[in-house]
């Protein structure tokens, strides 16, 4: 099957990317790292912590009050 013209001008760039490449040692080459995500979205992660901040304050507050209470 033949390439497309998209296939081509990608081939031809990683083709150059791998020549800039050759005869350098390992450490030479440094690869462009993306930041680590987070496995869970930041909403998520607010909701977790409310439940979780807003279950143990109600439940502060019902030791509190039930201890005082006659």
């Amino acid at each position: 099957m033949a390439q497309t013209p998209q296939q081509r001008k990608a081939n031809a760039q990683f083709a150059k990317l791998q020549e800039a490449k050759m005869g350098k040692p390992t450490e030479a080459i440094k690869k462009k790292e993306k930041p680590a995500k987070l496995p869970i979205s930041v909403g998520w992660l607010y909701l977790l912590l409310f439940v979780v901040c807003g279950g143990l304050f109600v439940e502060l507050v019902r030791i509190i009050f039930g201890f005082f209470s006659p």
